[in-house]
């Protein structure tokens, strides 16, 4: 991200981006998008640790890249009501599902 970061803001200021796809406005669009994939990535790592099976995690990586910060919200929020009364939210962060 510091590549990518760095090499937008050698093309263009970040306060000059006017636009979506004509240079040198392009370049904080592919930062932005690199930036996005980079986020959904780590959560899905995470995702995949904590479900064991392969369709669930092959399902989830399909929404996650096609929707999003959306489908990385219903997954916690699922996680959230899977996650019994007293726990701790530390759990959330580290029981697996088998």
């Amino acid at each position: 991200m510091i590549g990518v970061t760095t090499w937008a803001s050698l093309r263009q200021p970040v306060w000059q981006w006017g636009g979506l796809t004509l240079a040198p406005d392009n370049g904080w669009t592919i930062a932005t998008l690199c930036d996005a994939y980079f986020g959904f990535v780590t959560f899905y790592v995470w995702l995949a640790w904590k479900e064991r099976r392969w369709l669930p995690r092959v399902a989830w990586l399909i929404a996650i890249l096609l929707l999003g910060n959306m489908a990385m919200a219903t997954y916690v929020l699922l996680q959230l009501r899977r996650l019994p009364n007293g726990e701790p939210m530390a759990t959330l962060l580290t029981a697996r599902h088998g």
